[in-house]
This record gives C-alpha cells, sequence and structure tokens, in this order.
C-alpha cells in the first residue's frame, strides 16, 4: 500500500460544508475556544486532521469550517460542542453571496443576496441566542459542563476520520499489530468502545511522516511536517474488529505497513 499524499482540508468523509466568508458570534465563539485550548495554529494543525492555513482560515471568518472541524476544537478545549455547534448551525441560514469573492483587484459588479422571509429570519435569531444563552451558561461553571465533554465518546462511523485522542478513543487503545523499520515503529490500534481502528507511529519528532489506515478501499491519512510539532496518529477508520485492517507509515521516505489478515512488512 502507498501512503497518503500530502494533508488535505478535511478528513475523508462526509463533504465539507460549503465555503463561504461568514462572521459573528460564531467566529467570535471559535477563536474563543482556540485561545482556552492555549495552541497555536500548527499545534492545532498537529491535533487535528486539518492543516495549519484551513484552521487560519476558519478562526479569521474567510471559510465554514466543517462540523467535525468545530467538534474537535471543542474537545480540544475540553467543553461540550454543543452550544458552538448550535451558532454553527445558524450560521449557514443567513443570505450568501451568490457569486465567489475573487483575490485582488476586480471589476465592479453587483452582489445580489437571497431574501429570506421575516419569519425564517426571526428563527435564525431564535436559535443564535440560544446558542449564546448556552454558551455563558457553560463558561459561568454551570455543574457537570465538563464532565459530559470529558465523556462523550463517539462510536464507529461516527468516529471515522477523527482523531484517536480528540474523540477519547485512545482511553481503551489496544496494540493488536507491530512492525518495526530502521528508525521507527508502526503499531495497528484498536479501540473496541469506540469501534475504530488506526495507525500510530513512533519516530523522531523532527522526521517527516505520512501516517495511514486501510481496510478494503477505504482509506484514510494524515500528512505530519518534521517541524516538532507532527502528530503520531492517523485519523481513525470505523471497524467491527480489526482483522482485515492495514496500518501504515512512510516515514522520510520509507515505507512499513502492519496489520492482521493482511499481508504486511518492514521497509518496502
Amino acid at each position: 500500500m502507498k501512503a497518503g499524499a500530502a494533508r488535505t482540508e478535511a478528513p475523508h468523509g462526509p463533504a465539507a460544508a460549503p465555503l463561504a466568508p461568514m462572521g459573528g458570534p460564531f467566529v467570535t465563539e471559535l477563536r474563543d475556544l482556540k485561545e482556552s485550548t492555549g495552541l497555536s495554529l500548527a499545534a492545532l494543525a498537529a491535533r487535528t486532521p486539518y492543516s495549519k492555513s484551513a484552521w487560519h482560515r476558519y478562526l479569521n471568518g474567510a471559510q465554514r469550517p466543517p462540523r467535525s472541524a468545530v467538534e474537535a476544537l471543542a474537545r480540544l478545549a475540553g467543553v461540550d460542542p454543543t452550544p458552538v455547534l448550535g451558532l454553527w448551525e445558524a450560521s449557514d441560514a443567513p443570505p450568501a453571496v451568490d457569486a465567489p469573492l475573487r483575490t485582488g483587484p476586480a471589476p465592479s459588479r453587483r452582489v445580489r443576496l437571497r431574501r429570506l422571509p421575516l419569519s425564517a429570519l426571526a428563527l435564525i435569531v431564535t436559535i443564535a441566542a440560544v446558542a449564546v444563552t448556552l454558551v455563558t451558561s457553560h463558561r459561568s461553571g454551570a455543574p457537570g459542563a465538563r464532565s459530559v465533554a470529558a465523556s462523550h465518546r463517539c462510536r464507529g462511523s461516527s468516529c471515522q476520520g477523527q482523531l484517536p485522542d480528540v474523540a477519547t478513543c485512545d482511553r481503551d487503545a489496544q496494540t493488536k499489530s507491530t512492525v518495526r523499520a530502521a528508525s521507527y515503529a508502526v503499531r495497528l490500534e484498536y479501540s473496541p468502545s469506540c469501534g475504530t481502528a488506526w495507525a500510530e507511529v513512533v519516530a523522531r519528532k523532527s522526521a517527516d511522516r505520512v501516517i495511514s489506515v486501510r481496510s478494503g478501499r477505504d482509506v484514510l491519512s494524515a500528512a505530519y511536517p518534521g517541524d516538532g510539532s507532527g502528530g503520531t496518529a492517523s485519523p481513525m477508520l470505523a471497524a467491527a474488529s480489526p482483522e482485515g485492517v492495514e496500518a501504515c507509515a512512510e516515514v522520510d521516505g520509507k515505507l512499513a505497513c502492519t496489520g492482521l489478515g493482511a499481508l504486511s512488512g518492514g521497509d518496502r
């Protein structure tokens, strides 16, 4: 198996949300969550399947992030993602620009906005107000708020494309298979409670790596730069069992794979 190419802007799985400029309460809340994590953009990229440039666009309101990115940021901040997801959903309802934005000088043109009935606008305002109330209540220290977030676990297909530490599926991880190359090791990990499998690599921090997990034609991968902030795991793949799943890592141009019920080996 050949490991995946460079990092994509979003993991494989459901299509990402429409790419559109944003603003308002949602972007403000997204920035607050990022600040509460204490992580830089590079660190966010290392701990999620989204690149540094993607996080920059999400946080400055230039692009609407996918739902899974919002959930990942909330969990890194240790909070319940429900309130910010309410703002995320409301942000998709206001009028949208028909034509795409251009970079650089462009001839003047008319921008047409879709009109919404007053009833729809009232509903949008109500949804946003409820979401802001939930966020405020959570931050004021509502009892049990963090315990709900801490106990959150996805299952099966709802975990697909997420990183194991973000979804807390690594808590009961079991190493099912291991292969060692000259300067690194690759492990096939499996979480019984989440019903997911993923690849993990142990290598020096300065090494470039592409980490992939595969079952049949279903392949997920993540690419990490060798700048010391690189991650160690691939996105998770929904799997009823680790049988037939293969974990691979390409580190500094050398590929190693391991798995159960699959042809695996060292450097190749």
